[in-house]
């Protein structure tokens, strides 16, 4: 497994070509009280506004965000809103000082250490709540995503049209949602309960970061975000028993299971999905060396998406394991997918696949080099060897537990990844490692000048 994983890190340094996308909306985290409205009418460039709504019920990358142009300002009025809320503390209107300018030294930067020495953990008030802030946010929007999902799901039966529909809409919110953002990284977050709709979830976010990644066009990434958020679809139509395989499955138990392959695609053509989703759906089974399922077909015969889909969806089922196996943490996942995966799987892809999620994904448990234990928050392909992590504290609620972000450290690092059983019941009860393993992605503060550039930044 060394080896591998030596193999593994220098599959880290793979650099695959980024589209170039469009500028992300400059924010700021909104961290205080409740803001006083304003007429959209009114509404000027520089304003920093609220907007009450779902996160997919506006084009923009955040809920709350500082007003860039006019464009800006015209979608916000199409939306039908007469007002909407704003900070004018966080705005940088014409002539105005804008509040990043006038934060105080503390807040702006980490207290000045010797040469060679960590920069100790910044942990003002403001900080404290930023960060529980950005971590609300994700969660939410991580729920509403799954929520939709699931809605959608129910309806394939009652009307499959109707669920064709809502289903490209929600690959049309996703897609849209992460080409506006210059800047993203992966964040780990609550897993939806219900097994096929965080299963669902999860390949249709990693499948359309990987697809972003790689440069698919807009048109190419709607596609692969209906198919992949589609791929499992034909199991609603099999008994919940045969919704995950089993290796203690009976020959005629995994016969059945296996068509769910079929079941999804007679679906898709009922949903009226695209072309290239139903591909998706027909071929996610398939390995790039023949030896997948239902068709057996191999090589430049299956479709990229497809193949994103492919090696997403086998990631996520290791996470997760099977009725009758145990889950492996994301750090197990990846070392086993990465030693193992060489022949089925586009070599290409699955070396993007570890940059995108870093050596230690998001949800992995580690144990720092100052022996401290700690769970992997978040991850930037910028320097994936070093993501954000929650660490252990003695004596500390889960909530208060502190928020280290490795890259901005000059000595503290990784020693080992851990599994969950591995941690002492304290560590364990209080990091509360996710088993059911969930990510979504984050987009990145533009005004925070000392993050590194992040994970399929347009910045090279």
């Amino acid at each position: 497994m060394h080896a591998s994983w030596r193999s593994l890190g220098q599959a880290v340094k793979f650099r695959s070509a980024v589209p170039k996308c469009v500028r992300s909306l400059q924010h700021i985290d909104p961290v205080t009280s409740p803001a006083p409205t304003i007429a959209t009418a009114d509404l000027q460039v520089g304003m920093f506004v609220h907007l009450d709504l779902g996160w997919m019920s506006h084009p923009f990358a955040l809920s709350s965000f500082r007003i860039a142009d006019a464009g800006q300002i015209a979608s916000i009025r199409a939306l039908g809103l007469a007002r909407v809320r704003w900070s004018p503390e966080q705005s940088e209107l014409a002539g105005t000082p804008s509040r990043a300018a006038t934060l105080s030294k503390v807040e702006r930067e980490p207290a000045s250490h010797p040469p060679g020495a960590d920069a100790p953990p910044v942990t003002s008030n403001h900080t404290v709540a930023a960060q529980r802030h950005a971590a609300g946010v994700v969660e939410r929007q991580y729920a509403e995503a799954a929520r939709d999902w699931r809605a959608t799901a129910d309806l394939t039966v009652r009307d499959p049209a109707a669920a064709g529909q809502r289903m490209a809409a929600l690959s049309h919110a996703l897609v849209t949602k992460m080409l506006a953002a210059r800047e993203l990284s992966i964040r780990a977050v609550t897993a939806a309960p219900n097994e096929g709709t965080r299963h669902a979830t999860n390949v249709g976010v990693l499948a359309l970061l990987m697809g972003r990644m790689c440069g698919l066009s807009e048109p190419e990434l709607q596609d692969l975000g209906v198919g992949a958020l589609s791929h499992d679809i034909g199991k609603t139509e099999l008994p919940v028993a045969l919704h995950r395989a089993d290796p203690h499955f009976t020959t005629s138990e995994m016969a059945r299971y296996r068509e769910h392959v079929a079941l999804g695609s007679a679906l898709g053509q009922r949903m009226a999905l695209s072309p290239g989703a139903m591909l998706v759906i027909a071929q996610h089974h398939e390995h790039l060396d023949g030896s997948g399922y239902p068709m057996g077909i191999g090589g430049q015969r299956i479709s990229v998406p497809a193949r994103v889909v492919a090696l997403v969806n086998r990631y996520d089922n290791l996470c997760h394991g099977s009725p009758r196996t145990l889950a492996m943490t994301p750090h197990e996942a990846l070392s086993l997918l990465f030693a193992q995966g060489q022949r089925q799987y586009d070599p290409a892809l699955l070396s993007a696949f570890v940059r995108m999620m870093g050596v230690y994904p998001p949800g992995s448990v580690v144990q720092l080099t100052d022996d401290r234990y700690a769970v992997v928050e978040s991850v930037s392909a910028s320097r994936p060897l070093r993501p954000k992590v929650q660490v252990h504290e003695p004596r500390a609620a889960r909530e208060e537990s502190t928020l280290i972000d490795l890259a901005q450290q000059r000595t503290l690092g990784i020693r080992r990844a851990l599994s969950a059983e591995q941690l002492p019941s304290a560590v364990r009860e209080q990091l509360m490692p996710q088993r059911r393993a969930a990510w979504f992605f984050e987009a990145i503060d533009d005004d925070d000048d000392s993050a590194p550039s992040s994970l399929l930044s347009s910045r090279h």
